[in-house]
């Protein structure tokens, strides 16, 4: 909770303010996670930190909206391409689902790698004029999961 709420709470807190002075209006993106809308087993502390995440991101786009600051989510799953996955891990959950770590990466609805750049692109698609008219959206980037549609 430390991590994933009081740390974005306090943040909000110093550049609320801030945002509000920008002339083209404030833009804010946060990561969320999979975990919100699908928690897994096992991880509780995780899911609840970003479930909480959201909701404060949500309050924040309706308390910001007056001051033309737009704040969204992204949700990323299975990005692999990062410090918390090392091949050895990878290779070990392919093993449970009796598949190879390249299928297993690729484990979603599209059939596709999610990459941190990837989900790098979605944040900062969120902040371009394209979506000058959304605020409040949680947006996935993880391939498609038939535990969120």
């Amino acid at each position: 909770m430390s991590v994933n709420v009081d740390s974005v709470q306090s943040l909000f807190g110093h550049i609320g303010p801030l945002l509000a002075l920008s002339p083209v209006g404030g833009r804010v993106v946060v990561i969320g996670s999979k975990n919100v809308p699908a928690p897994g087993k096992g991880a509780a502390a995780y899911s609840a930190s970003k479930a909480a995440l959201q909701q404060l991101c949500r309050v924040a786009a309706l308390e910001w909206a007056p001051n033309k600051t737009r704040v969204n989510l992204v949700h990323p799953d299975a990005v692999f391409d990062t410090g918390l996955w090392s091949e050895e891990l990878i290779t070990e959950r392919a093993s449970n689902y009796g598949i190879s770590p390249e299928e297993y990466k690729k484990r979603n609805l599209l059939s596709v790698e999610v990459t941190s750049k990837a989900v790098a692109r979605s944040a900062i698609s969120l902040c371009t004029d394209d979506f000058s008219t959304t605020t409040g959206a949680s947006v996935p980037t993880d391939g498609g999961s038939d535990r969120v549609i």
